[in-house]
């Protein structure tokens, strides 16, 4: 255990056992490094773990202080969903559009959104690479790189895969406009028109939206809000409906939050081998993580290239520059050629940049403080919901991305709350955009990664207010 480890557990133990009350404050810094012989570093890394665990709160220009453990009160879901065993149609672009469209603006409190909060990027950093690069940008480069991207790019994020003990070599990376469209590619290379596609339940939208738009079935699979996807549902579904792929998070899964167990991840893939499945992997929240090591993808345990890894930078250092890509094994080609044959390319000097800033270094310092950030945000918004929520709320605690998500009680009605919260001026993101079959009516998804402020503090207390009145508590 590392020092500052000890140090949380030591502080823990005493705000557990009643020694801490709340509203205590702690020992200062100064103080705690002198009565520890620890460094301040140590200290505020402490801090910033209880903060993240909801035990502490800063209280700025005042030091921190043991928080009244609304975020400990506040229970997590604990049971697995129970879709239908079956293999339908997708029909849910209509909805989505019309929940996402009403909150788009910036007058909107966006608790809905799927998108952090651009503050919180080193963009004028970027947009100095952007500059550099764009001036010494080579014309045969704009005809060379196609259609997998450019070159130094593709081995500067085969240098972030090694770092984790992955070997994936450049050739096998594709540079893409953002995640969305290298999950789609990967799905069309993988699919034709009437195949059925296995999905978590919940599953982020634009995944239902991907295979609608393709004119696949979806197969939603009990997923628990924890742990992911159930694997011996999994294999059920595999062997009863013969799914040509899956979709699925195993890290940080939008919407629910959950992770995936290392050792999950590695019995996911050799079940989807024996099958001969591919897994089409969306990783977009893995650098996000609020522990000491990024969890490893499901790709890390792939031995016959059936897992096509997608992710990007959109939600972790350069949102709106739309760059993201695909590690397909052995689709690699076919990848290639759906991109070949749709979009040609990535932007040329948005690669350039982005290879200089990562060639230049900066990007794990980025990302440290953006974690720590973000940590702190998820502990305010729970200790938030569990204030102002109904009683009988439950709602998830994940390890790391920027979500969490929301049980109300059976019989609360989620799009009616949606509807209700805009004409409040906030955005939410109601459970039934995230199902093939219209379920989870009484959930929704929260976004902590926005502007932590008065203004969402008071967002989420009136947010509170209206589920008391639908919920027929107030």
């Amino acid at each position: 255990m590392k020092r500052y480890q000890a140090l949380a557990a030591d502080i823990e133990r005493s705000i557990r056992t009643g020694v801490l009350q709340p509203g205590d404050r702690l020992p200062s810094v100064r103080h705690s490094c002198q009565s520890r012989g620890v460094s301040a570093s140590t200290v505020f890394q402490a801090y910033y773990q209880l903060e993240a665990q909801g035990l502490v709160r800063a209280r700025e220009r005042s030091g921190y202080y043991v928080s009244d453990g609304a975020a400990q009160r506040l229970p997590q879901p604990e049971h697995a969903s129970q879709p239908a065993d079956a293999s339908i149609p997708v029909d849910v672009s209509e909805l989505v559009f019309e929940v996402l469209q009403a909150s788009t603006t910036r007058e909107v409190v966006a608790l809905g959104s799927a998108f952090p909060s651009p503050l919180l990027f080193p963009l004028a950093r970027l947009g100095q690479s952007v500059a550099a690069t764009a001036q010494a940008l080579d014309p045969w480069s704009t005809v060379d790189d196609l259609s997998q991207g450019n070159p130094d790019l593709r081995r500067q994020i085969a240098l972030r895969y090694l770092a984790d003990g992955l070997q994936v070599p450049g050739e096998e990376i594709v540079i893409t406009h953002g995640a969305l469209e290298a999950l789609n590619l990967c799905l069309s290379a993988v699919t034709r028109p009437g195949d059925a596609v296995v999905v978590e339940a919940p599953t982020f939208y634009a995944a239902l939206q991907a295979l609608e738009r393709l004119g696949l079935h979806a197969i939603e699979v009990p997923t628990h809000p924890r742990e992911g996807i159930d694997l011996g549902a999994l294999e059920h579904a595999i062997v009863r409906h013969g799914p040509k792929a899956c979709w699925l998070m195993t890290t940080f899964q939008n919407p629910l939050g959950s992770l995936m167990p290392e050792a999950k991840k590695r019995d996911l893939v050799a079940l989807l081998a024996r099958h001969g499945l591919p897994l089409i992997e969306d990783d977009v929240y893995a650098e996000l993580y609020f522990g000491d090591k990024r969890p490893l993808p499901a790709k890390a345990f792939d031995q016959q290239g059936l897992v096509l890894h997608c992710s990007s930078f959109s939600k972790c250092l350069a949102p709106g520059y739309r760059l993201g890509w695909a590690a397909p094994g052995r689709f690699t080609q076919a990848v290639a050629r759906q991109k070949l044959t749709t979009t040609l390319g990535a932007s040329a000097p948005v690669q350039l940049a982005l290879a200089d800033y990562l060639r230049r270094g900066g990007y794990d310092k980025h990302l440290r403080r953006l974690r720590q950030t973000l940590a702190t945000r998820k502990a305010r918004m729970i200790e938030a919901v569990g204030r102002h929520f109904p009683p009988g709320t439950r709602a998830t605690q994940p390890e790391g991305g920027y979500f969490i998500w929301v049980e109300l009680p059976v019989g609360c009605d989620t799009l009616v709350l949606h509807r209700w919260a805009l004409q409040q001026g906030i955005s939410i993101a109601p459970g039934p955009i995230f199902s093939a079959s219209r379920n989870f009516s009484h959930c929704l998804r929260l976004n902590y990664g926005q502007e932590w402020n008065a203004r969402t503090e008071q967002a989420l207390a009136t947010l509170g207010q209206l589920a008391h009145t639908l919920c027929g508590g107030g």
